[in-house]
């Protein structure tokens, strides 16, 4: 039987301000990727989060970012190569110091937007992300043939093939820029069927047509694309109905 992780980011509310609907998603994802406070996410949020996580089974993960609030961490950044490992090892610190009081554990690294399409093809700002999880003893999320999974096979650290199921691929297997055509799939049924593709058949349709080998131990939905929880409850019972099993990969 064919299995796969399926993850969203969430707990990416901060303050007063609201992002998404976590508590329907909870019950759907195996994976919860957890803002850390940079991009999104505060104290409260983040022990809400790790308490809900808990209570439905759903791992933990951290979801680290630059240090970009105004821009949802979705602006690409120059950071000293000190100075955005000391960030790293902040935000994955603080998140795995509040999983423990809520019972848990973080049991994996997957950083959030900017930075994860930089460390896709970025082998110096990669080996930083993997050093940071090879100090934390963490496995690393990311996309198949890229940097970070080079710099974690250097670092000797597990390398976790992700694939997204709502987000528009280049030929060259990377995400495709938000803003592109195609970039960000909210039809349930589509990325339903997406989905299934991804697992069962191990293929990818990019934006231009090309045609993508993965093997995704992984899939996301994101929790803040419109229409979120239609969406992700669409691949569960698409992955149900082609008897792939959803279970977490950590």
């Amino acid at each position: 039987m064919a299995s796969v992780d399926l993850n969203s980011d969430l707990g990416e509310s901060f303050g007063v301000w609201r992002m998404g609907d976590d508590a329907a998603m909870y019950p759907l994802v195996t994976s919860a990727n957890l803002a850390c406070g940079f991009h999104a996410g505060d104290p409260a949020i983040m022990l809400a989060a790790c308490r809900a996580a808990t209570e439905h089974g759903v791992a933990i993960g951290a979801h680290p970012s630059y240090r970009d609030l105004a821009g949802f961490g979705r602006r690409d950044m120059e950071v000293a190569a000190d100075d955005l490992h000391a960030d790293l090892l902040y935000q994955v610190s603080a998140l795995a110091g509040i999983a423990a009081h809520a019972g848990a554990a973080v049991r994996y690294l997957k950083p959030h937007g900017a930075l994860y399409n930089r460390i896709a093809v970025d082998l110096e700002v990669a080996e930083i992300v993997a050093d940071v999880a090879r100090s934390l003893a963490l496995p690393v999320l990311g996309l198949p043939g890229s940097a970070i999974e080079t710099a974690c096979r250097q670092a000797q650290i597990a390398f976790v093939v992700e694939a997204f199921a709502d987000r528009g691929y280049l030929a060259d297997g990377t995400l495709a820029p938000r803003g592109l055509a195609g970039a960000l799939i909210t039809d349930p049924h589509e990325v339903a069927a997406r989905a299934v593709r991804m697992v069962v058949d191990g293929m990818i349709v990019a934006v231009d047509g090309t045609e993508l080998a993965v093997r995704p131990a992984s899939l996301c939905v994101h929790g803040d694309t419109p229409g979120s929880v239609a969406i992700t409850q669409a691949v569960r019972a698409a992955l149900d109905a082609a008897g792939v099993e959803v279970a977490a990969f950590a």
